[in-house]
């Protein structure tokens, strides 16, 4: 697998993935292809309101399509532990419109 998007440093570790249409998607990054196409394992999707807490929805193993992907982030997996999503609020993220 190649790509000269640095995503070979961060296979195996957990990552968070911005979709162009506002999805935030977390998972262990398992692969890619030169397309940027992700592969995702144990992954779950956030779902951001600002009336309850961020929602958890389990996707398990899950591919993005790299035509789909806005941002790919590092997470850094102890700061994440630490926090409470019952008690996070925010505005759901707006669909990139290119």
């Amino acid at each position: 697998m190649s790509g000269g998007l640095g995503l070979e440093s961060l296979v195996d570790q957990q990552i968070s993935v911005i979709t162009n249409d506002g999805r935030n998607i977390v998972g262990v990054l398992k692969g890619f292809d030169q397309a940027t196409n992700i592969i995702l394992d144990e992954s779950h999707e956030r779902v951001y309101s600002t009336k309850e807490g961020v929602q958890q929805h389990v996707l398990g193993l899950y591919i993005i399509r790299g035509d789909n992907i806005s941002v790919v982030g590092e997470l850094d997996e102890e700061l994440d532990a630490g926090l409470d999503f019952s008690a996070l609020r925010a505005h759901p993220l707006k669909p990139i419109i290119h």
